[in-house]
């Protein structure tokens, strides 16, 4: 039975797995075709991610561009076929439709086994769109461990170096982090009483979730969440599964992987933790920031050590990521009052490193197929030889660590404004993260790029039109998004609206 159908968001989400079957049953033959029909694919699937973003209206219904209809329904058990977008996720939407088409552009160089690639590529697409939009527990759970089968496919047969070592460590934190997410939704389901995995009732304040009839303590049901969303994003010290996948990926594997994949936990920590446990999450905002700044420092510690192009920006990943959870257990309340700029400067967090390591992994790809090295220190002086991907490298490197009228220095400034409001001691600790970062960024575009040029890198050529397609698309929203970050910040803080009005009606219960 449909209840509402608005069908943008359905072919949004399902447009690259249908064209992925296609591809299986051999529409195409040819490698030049399939590759060209990815691109065709991906690029459909951005514009409609930037039409479910322009048609989200700020200040009306919460949750907008529905899909529902009755997938289970026993009596005591319904679950729906159930999307929607609201302000946190209109604007994650439009970013994976974003990374997929780059990372199409980043996979033209695979020249083993073409239509299997470009298929999970596109299932995995169809996967990560699916976590954001999916409003029903059980649908999303679906979505969630879908992307496990592609990335695992993708690491292990098209990747480098242990790609199997690599692809089966994922598999095992991830399926992991899923075992605990599962005990989490059926407790859920279990103590609401309402027989639905509906999120927006779930959300509802005093709908379900009290602690009178949970089937497991509240804070233990917090943290069932908590685990199984810091694997993914990842967190010290469940995050030992991102160097070595992103260092045996492919280069689009990479893309997606930092790009969007790690923005799957952030977003459920938003979504999940902060929306339906805000009393656990005051209560643990302490721990939440500690966990938040030793993931900063200690990844940017160990990055400075980093040698491996992609390992080096796998562990300022980790640091950068620390960021969100600051921003997240900034909802410790000082006078009274919550604001918003943590949650927000979280929420762009998610976006604007999405981008940004989207960047640097496009770079680093086109930089290894010309030398065939990520070793840093065989590199050098390639700056002449291949103008626009040093270029690449110096806006992206500069958006990372920080330098205002780029993307990455709002994010951070958002939550460094939060997170000192509530634990100033901390968020100073954690700002030293970020002049590691200038550290390693700068020592690893200056020695790659800058210098001496060993005698062996004379003939390098430049990035062709294929790789300066995604290098120049991720380039333009990077400056965008730092020179008038409000068209972003507005709509995150639309959708974390509602989490900061809860806790600030609670807050006044308990003053009455």
């Amino acid at each position: 039975m449909f209840n509402e159908f608005n069908g943008l968001l359905t072919v949004t989400v399902f447009l690259p797995a249908v064209a992925a079957l296609l591809l299986a049953v051999g529409i195409l033959r040819g490698d030049r075709a399939i590759r060209w029909f990815a691109v065709l694919v991906t690029a459909g699937d951005l514009v409609l991610s930037v039409l479910v973003f322009a048609l989200f209206q700020r200040g009306g219904e919460r949750f907008q561009l529905l899909d529902r209809f009755t997938w289970i329904d026993t009596g005591t058990v319904q679950a729906s076929y159930f999307l929607g977008v609201d302000g946190l996720s209109a604007p994650l939407v439009m970013l994976t439709g974003l990374l997929g088409l780059c990372a199409v552009f980043a996979s033209f160089h695979v020249g083993s086994r073409v239509k299997e690639y470009f298929i999970w590529l596109l299932v995995l697409q169809t996967a990560v769109m699916g976590v954001f939009t999916a409003l029903d527990f059980l649908l999303f759970f679906l979505f969630w461990e879908l992307e496990l089968v592609p990335m695992y496919m993708l690491i292990s047969t098209w990747g480098s170096g242990r790609r199997e070592y690599s692809a089966m460590k994922f598999l095992i934190f991830t399926i992991l982090g899923s075992a605990f997410m599962l005990v989490a939704i059926v407790a859920v389901f279990v103590s609401s009483g309402v027989g639905s995995f509906d999120m927006t009732l779930l959300l509802e304040p005093g709908t379900a979730l009290d602690a009178g009839r949970a089937a497991l303590p509240m804070g233990a049901l917090f943290w069932l969440f908590f685990v199984a969303f810091a694997v993914k994003l990842p967190t010290w010290p469940v995050h030992t599964w991102l160097p070595d996948a992103h260092t045996d990926a492919p280069t689009a594997g990479s893309v997606m992987l930092a790009g969007v994949m790690l923005k799957m936990g952030g977003y459920g920590l938003l979504r999940v933790n902060a929306g339906m446990f805000p009393e656990q999450l005051q209560t643990y905002a302490l721990p939440v920031v500690i966990l938040g700044v030793i993931s900063v420092l200690y990844g940017a510690v160990v990055t400075l050590r980093q040698t491996d192009l992609k390992r080096l920006i796998a562990y300022s990943s980790v640091s950068h990521m620390g960021l969100v959870l600051i921003g997240i257990g900034s909802v410790a309340v000082v006078g009274g009052v919550l604001t918003d700029a943590g949650l927000v400067g979280a929420a762009m967090q998610l976006f604007t490193h999405g981008t940004i390591t989207g960047l640097l992994f496009v770079a680093v790809g086109i930089v290894y197929e010309k030398t065939h090295t990520r070793n840093i220190m065989e590199l050098g002086g390639l700056a002449n030889r291949m103008p626009i991907v040093a270029v690449a490298f110096l806006l992206a490197g500069a958006a990372s660590l920080g330098l205002p009228s780029l993307s990455g220095f709002v994010s951070e400034l958002l939550v460094f404004f939060g997170g000192f409001r509530a634990f100033p001691a901390l968020t100073i600790l954690a700002v030293l993260g970020i002049i590691l970062a200038a550290g390693y960024i700068l020592w690893m575009i200056q020695r790659t790029f800058f210098g001496p040029r060993p005698a062996r890198w004379d003939s390098l050529t430049d990035a062709t039109l294929v790789d300066a397609i995604p290098v120049a698309l991720l380039a333009i929203s990077i400056v965008a998004v730092g020179v008038y970050p409000v068209w972003l910040t507005d709509v995150f803080r639309d959708g974390l609206e509602p989490i900061v009005n809860g806790y600030n009606a609670g807050l006044a219960g308990m003053t009455r």
